[in-house]
This record gives structure tokens, sequence and C-alpha cells, in this order.
């Protein structure tokens, strides 16, 4: 079947072409970073011009960038490497984040981290604590105030991780002013490789505990030999990034989206939709339409989309995100997500529209005529 329409890039980008030319001719190579002869130094100088790319990427130090085998990695690294037991997350947090907290923090109806809770949470106990609140939900786009997060944290003695692994290309991005200790990446999030990812730390030389013992590799913080086809694609799509900004290109097609939606079918709703998303993301709701039947038929159509996180081994079953938004059953178990990348075009948000709004229609839904093309 011919895809009409990628839009699940929140579960993964296509390679950019420009990683795709250069990890092409790097698998031509051979050449260990650790080795000391040519082909290992020009490999050790590949991967720390990536490296480099990375931290610019971020604004943040190269020599604390620890690359990693994705974002899951990462944030294990910097949850359990960081040697504090108390680990305070959102109760929205990526399952990566939340399979090692010890505290949760509510989130309001719209999905946002409520601070007087994490005031409450840090103030109660003098056990040190780490706090782990990401910059976009993957699921609803929503932006976390993490800056006020982290300022709040650092006050009451707490270090501060932040899971951005949807953040960049979809929004500014400056560790320095998160001011967080620690900070999530993943490579296939923004076009390069799966199977890589990086935990940027705000001090290069904060004594991390490694989980993965060996040759000492990354600083001794991640032994095993690097994945430099990986590393190497991803300091391309982080310099790509930086020269090309498709931010409001993206923005400008999201709004389309949800206003022809909502004016195709009256009932739907965009969660979320009055606060601060990601230029890309929209979490739409066709009430009484289970969202497992949307992503079939859409799929049928050629449409992919996804119902939550793609990150349960191909599972569709209740979001916690929605669940902890304090969405209604009915609407959560109706709830798709649809996320743009940078070379989604208007035409495949029609192609979307037309099919979302068919299936709504044959579904007893009522439904509008479309809306003119501006």
């Amino acid at each position: 079947m011919t895809v009409s329409a990628y839009l699940d890039h929140n579960a993964g980008s296509p390679a950019r072409p420009e990683v795709v030319a250069v990890v092409a001719d790097l698998l031509r190579e051979a050449g260990n970073p650790s080795s000391v002869h040519a082909a290992g130094r020009a490999a050790r100088a590949r991967l720390e011009a990536a490296r480099m790319s990375v931290a610019a990427l971020v604004g943040g130090q190269a020599g604390g960038i620890v690359f990693t085998s994705g974002g899951t990695e990462a944030n294990a690294l910097a949850l359990k490497g960081c040697g504090l037991a108390r680990i305070v997350a959102s109760a929205v947090e990526h399952p990566s984040v939340l399979a090692y907290a010890t505290d949760i923090i509510p989130v309001d109806q719209d999905g946002i981290v409520d601070l007087a809770a994490l005031e409450r949470l840090l103030a109660e106990s003098d056990q040190p604590a780490i706090v782990s609140v990401m910059l976009a939900n993957n699921e609803t786009g929503v932006i976390q105030p993490v800056a006020e997060v982290a300022r709040l944290a650092h006050r009451l003695g707490a270090l501060v991780h932040c899971d951005a692994a949807q953040g960049p290309g979809r929004l500014a991005l400056s560790m320095s002013d998160l001011d967080v200790d620690f900070l999530t990446l993943s490579a296939h999030k923004l076009g390069a490789l799966p199977g890589c990812g990086a935990l940027a730390l705000k001090n290069p030389d904060f004594p991390m505990a490694p989980f993965l013992l060996g040759g000492g590799q990354e600083r001794r913080r991640r032994s095993g030999s690097e994945n430099l086809p990986g590393i190497v694609g991803f300091g391309v799509a982080a310099d790509d990034i930086l020269r090309k900004d498709t931010i409001l290109e993206m923005s400008d097609l999201r709004d389309h989206l949800e206003s022809q939606a909502l004016a195709r079918v009256p009932a739907a709703r965009v969660v979320a939709q009055g606060v601060a998303r990601l230029c890309n993301t929209t979490c739409l709701v066709l009430p009484g339409v289970a969202a497992q039947l949307q992503v079939m038929a859409l799929d049928l159509a050629g449409l992919m989309v996804s119902a939550g996180s793609a990150c349960s081994s191909g599972k569709v079953g209740e979001s916690h995100v929605l669940k902890a938004m304090g969405l209604a059953p009915e609407w959560a178990g109706s709830a798709i997500r649809v996320s743009l990348g940078p070379d989604t075009t208007k035409t495949e948000i029609e192609l979307f529209l037309n099919a979302w709004t068919e299936l709504a229609g044959r579904k007893g839904l009522d439904v509008k005529q479309a809306a003119k093309a501006a």
C-alpha cells in the first residue's frame, strides 16, 4: 500500500536526506573511536564533531553530552545515575521515567504540572531528590513550565531532569534558559537514526554513576563502543535543525488541521487547545469512535496516526496522560494523536481531514461541509 501521509512524527520521524547520505558513506568506512590508529582517530574526530553539534542544539557544553542507545536509556541514566533514591516525576511523564518514580506530581485539566503540589512534595521530606518534568508531552504536545519547576526545585535543594525528546525542531530549546541539571534527547524524533540518544549534563564533571560498565567510553559514564553511524547522523540532524527553522510552517498547518476538524465535526474536541503546545501536535477526540478504530480506519486509507504513545509494544490501551488530566474515559478512549514533521504538506493535512470526516459521518456524527480553502 502506498502511504499517502505519515502523520506520526512524535513516534519517530523519517531520517533526513542529509542524514541518510552521511550515514551511507560512513557505513563504508572502518574505525572504532577508541582505536589509536588512523581509522580510529578519524572515527573519534567524527564522534566529537557530532557531540559539539548536539550540544549546540540545546545550548549545552560538548563535554556534558553522553551518547546513549536512545531516550529511554538517557532517562534511566539521569534518574539512576544521579545517586538519589527519591525521584519525583509528573503524572504525564513517559513510561521510562514513571518506571523509576517514587513520588508523583499531579497535573491540571490541561496537563500542566501543579507547582504548588511539587513544592509540598519537596518540602515534606529532607531526603535529597531529583525532579523529572518533561519539556513537552508526547501525546498532547502540552509544554511544561520547566524553568519554573527548576527554580522551585533548586531552591528546595533538588536536582532537575527534563525529558526533551519531543522538543528539538518544534520549539526553541536552551538548556541554560531551562536551568535543568540533565536533559534527554532522542535522535529518531528529530530525523536521525533510531537506537541513538543523548543525556546532556549542565555540569560536565557531575559524578554520574554509570550502570553500563566495561570499556569506560563516554568519559566512563556509559561503557560500550559508541554507535558511530547513529551519533554522526544525530549531529547532522542537529545541524540541519539549527539551519532550517520550520516551527512557523508546522504551527500554521497544525492550526489549520484543528480549525477544519472542529468546523467539519462540531462534536469533536482538541485536548488542551487553550494552552501552549508543540507546533506539530494535536490530540483530537472523535466522541463515540474508539481510538483504535480510528487508527485502523485511517491506516486503511494510507494515513499514519497513533493513539497515544508509540512506546508500548504496539499496544493501544488507556492513556495514563489523559487519565491524569481527568479526561472522561469515553473521551480519552476516542482520542488520537496527529503529529506533523518538517516536510508535512497542506495536501497531506487535507487527505487526513477528508478521511477522518468521512469516518465520523459513517459513525453517525453530525458532519458539516468542508470549508473552502483560503
